[in-house]
């Protein structure tokens, strides 16, 4: 653990902060998992990086050591579903980042649920609507094990489902109009 009054920093900058490809490319992912800052993409890449590091040293370790680490890493990896219970240390040298922000809670909830965007969910797990098995989960940032990815849902005393489901039902009228004003539009020009 370390001594509280000097934690270990979890996220650290990248090297080129301004490379333009780089900055791009974090703001498209930034958008894609509804992150609040890049200092979460970083503490992603910084995990990544740790456990990178863990394969690459196992690689170099004997056989018979590397026999009996490698099973204590890939289980772990295996749990929060980064990789396969079959995988092997190559596979975890090719995760990259998306792998790992696709196992948060706000990225689970977001394809699970039914929300529109990943901001929309973030804003629900952050005002305690959503609970893994019976206990409610806060924090976007929440790596959700395979175990639980089955039992997450709205807390009882949320109207968000009601919410959703009203949005839903409004959808399939706007597309039903647009498909009769194109219907109408081409039947016009014939």
């Amino acid at each position: 653990m370390g001594d509280p009054k000097y934690p270990r920093r979890v996220w650290r900058k990248p090297k080129r902060p301004l490379n333009y490809e780089l900055k791009m490319e974090e703001l498209k992912t930034l958008g894609t998992f509804g992150l609040r800052t890049k200092r979460e993409l970083w503490k992603a890449h910084t995990e990544l990086s740790r456990v990178r590091h863990q394969a690459r040293s196992l690689l170099a370790l004997r056989q018979e050591i590397r026999e009996e680490k490698e099973p204590i890493l890939m289980k772990s990896l295996a749990r929060i579903g980064l990789v396969s219970s079959d995988a092997t240390l190559d596979d975890v040298l090719n995760l990259n980042a998306n792998d790992l922000l696709s196992r948060r809670l706000q990225t689970i909830v977001t394809k699970k649920l039914g929300f529109k965007t990943p901001y929309q969910a973030r804003q629900a797990v952050i005002h305690g609507h959503i609970m893994i098995g019976e206990r409610k989960v806060d924090i976007p940032s929440y790596t959700v094990t395979v175990a639980e990815e089955d039992s997450i849902h709205f807390t009882p005393e949320s109207k968000i489902p009601e919410m959703l489901e009203k949005t839903k039902s409004k959808e399939p009228v706007v597309e039903a109009a647009a498909e009769e004003t194109a219907k109408d539009e081409s039947s016009s020009t014939e």
